[in-house]
């Protein structure tokens, strides 16, 4: 069964504009019938003409004057409803991908390139809106036109309006038959334009590692491979659509040579008379221009097709984590974490964790320790619910995380992670990252709590001194510690660090540490670390490996029992 068009799916957008859209309709219904008063009168002109009645030449002109006047103003009002109305459909398509996007898990994002969002965010929506203006300010129209003149054209002579619809079939075909092979060409290029859109993302916001490599040329190689991809693609289809215009062009001159042909030679056998088949030519040639655009029109309905099928991707990918229909709000927590039994795994023949259980007191520190890949970060990813447990339940203060909603969840749990995203803005509005007013005070109190607030005083401009992207102008120091003032800012009971020191120099870290013993305080916190000195004050230690805690105890406790974490701990500090 040949897939339906995602372009039904751009119906509910339409029809939320049907107001302003019907405006324009009113407009394009004008245009219509100018376009035919003006054929009409083409058909009074010879008569006037060939007896040289100069005064019904002048009414005639007077008159058609008046309707080009009607039909520019009729067509200057369906342009102005039209874009008005598709410029409020791509931003509703595109305000609702981007909402829908924040609702799917971090498992979507990890696979997906950014650039290749971005591109169908910006370019693809802009693609969509551009073929919904087209749709009602220049395809209806036609179509229209092309409905309306042949009935006037078989009222005027029935017989030679059909030897001209012998050829439209044919057109039509053909018109159908290069549209969708435009589809897939188009599909095609801007999956290729989005490739480039993902490599200048990921060469850009990693090009302190391309130079520390040396990896330019290996950059420019390979961006260069793409882009020559992209544009063979975008060839093919320009070059289908410049095999299409002669044709289609032939087929209209065909059509004419037809009308000249048995319009002749009615008008020789008296069936005709000259008014009238003056009239049906220019009938006849006023059709040339709307087949014309409906040929190139339907050329830009295919290739925006694939913008229209790329966006509407997004929207059919179903969350995995998703609230329950009757998710309460977690009340204010004191912060006891129980995990009963929970097993995780991202792919099912790969578990990650297996029948875990843990649970934490309020105010307990408790450190993650293991090799990588042993299941630290996916058991504190699974508390505020990046990811749902394939079994199990985890549970803060004796209630099910799965029946809460995620907002209320989240916002009691701080997480400061190893690596600071900051966001372009003001040093004050991204520890207020998330909070609808920004409390100046409140912010200065929180990274005074961070050991921020005296580096952030001497910024030029202290406290609005703009970030750029990604925070490249402070030092890894200064971006972990305005991620401790945003977790202070937000007041949680429950506190992740995940490896919060391990990219820092000592001065860095010993600033960065006193500022987080500070905030541990009176705080459930989980500590994932491979510096063990960042682990030993913990009031438990937890040993990860695979997916399962194979040891449990106290610093001095673990080293006692001379296993995994008396290994790590030699290992380190040998």
């Amino acid at each position: 069964m040949k897939k339906r068009s995602n372009y039904w799916q751009l119906l509910p957008y339409i029809r939320s504009q049907w107001q302003t859209i019907a405006k324009g309709f009113i407009c394009i219904l004008g245009y219509v019938i100018a376009t035919l008063c003006l054929i009409y009168l083409a058909g009074k002109l010879p008569t006037p003409f060939a007896q040289g009645n100069v005064k019904a030449i002048a009414q005639v002109a007077a008159v058609a004057l008046a309707v080009f006047l009607v039909r520019g103003v009729s067509q200057s009002g369906q342009d102005i409803f039209m874009a008005k109305a598709a410029l409020k459909v791509a931003l509703d398509v595109r305000k609702q991908v981007y909402a829908h996007m924040h609702k799917l898990n971090l498992s979507y994002f990890e696979t997906t390139k950014a650039g290749d969002l971005s591109y169908r965010l910006t370019e693809d929506v802009d693609r969509v809106g551009e073929v919904v203006n087209k749709l009602f300010h220049d395809f209806v129209p036609c179509v229209l036109q092309l409905v309306a003149i042949p009935i006037y054209m078989i009222y005027l002579n029935w017989q030679l309006t059909l030897a001209l619809l012998i050829v439209a079939p044919l057109m039509g075909i053909l018109i159908g038959w290069f549209g969708e092979r435009l589809r897939k060409f188009s599909h095609r290029s801007q999956n290729r334009v989005s490739n480039l859109s993902a490599i200048l993302t990921e060469v850009f916001s990693g090009i302190r590692l391309v130079q520390a490599f040396a990896a330019e040329n290996y950059e420019i190689a390979r961006f260069s491979h793409e882009a020559e991809a992209s544009r063979q693609a975008k060839y093919s289809a320009e070059r289908l659509k410049a095999i299409q215009i002669p044709i289609v062009g032939f087929l209209e001159a065909l059509s004419i040579l037809i009308l000249l042909c048995i319009g002749g030679w009615q008008i020789a056998q008296g069936n005709l008379t000259v008014p009238k088949f003056f009239s049906f030519l220019t009938a006849g040639v006023t059709l040339l221009d709307p087949i014309s655009h409906v040929t190139n029109n339907y050329n830009e309905f295919k290739q925006g097709e694939a913008s229209v099928d790329r966006v509407f991707e997004i929207l059919a990918v179903e969350p995995t984590v998703v609230e329950k229909p009757n998710a309460i709000a977690l009340p204010p927590v004191t912060g006891k974490v129980e995990y009963r039994r929970v097993s995780f795994a991202y792919k099912h023949e790969q578990p990650v964790l297996k029948d875990l259980s843990l649970l934490a007191l309020p105010g307990e520190t408790i450190a993650l320790v293991g090799a990588s890949g042993a299941g630290k970060t996916t058991l504190v990813n699974l508390l505020p619910r990046f990811y749902n447990p394939s079994s199990g339940e985890i549970f803060i203060d004796g209630i099910n995380i799965a029946d809460v909603t995620l907002s209320s969840l989240r916002r009691q749990i701080g997480i400061v992670p190893q690596e600071t995203v900051l966001f372009s803005g003001t040093i004050a509005q991204n520890i207020a990252f998330g909070q609808t007013n920004l409390d100046i005070e409140a912010v200065q109190s929180a990274a005074e709590v961070a050991n921020a607030h005296q580096f952030i005083s001497q910024l030029p401009d202290g406290y609005f001194t703009w970030v750029g992207e990604r925070g490249v102008n402070l030092s890894g120091g200064q971006r972990q510690r305005l991620a401790i003032a945003r977790a202070v800012l937000l007041n949680p009971q429950i506190l992740i660090l995940d490896e919060a020191t391990s990219a820092l120099d000592s001065e860095s870290e010993a600033l960065v540490q006193e500022a987080l013993e500070r905030v541990m305080r009176d705080r459930t916190v989980f500590i994932i670390a491979h510096r063990l000195t960042t682990v030993r004050r913990s009031d438990r230690i937890l040993v990860i490996e695979k997916g399962q805690v194979v040891e449990s105890g106290t610093h001095e406790e673990l080293l006692t029992l001379s296993r995994q974490y008396a290994h790590y701990y030699s290992q380190q500090f040998s």
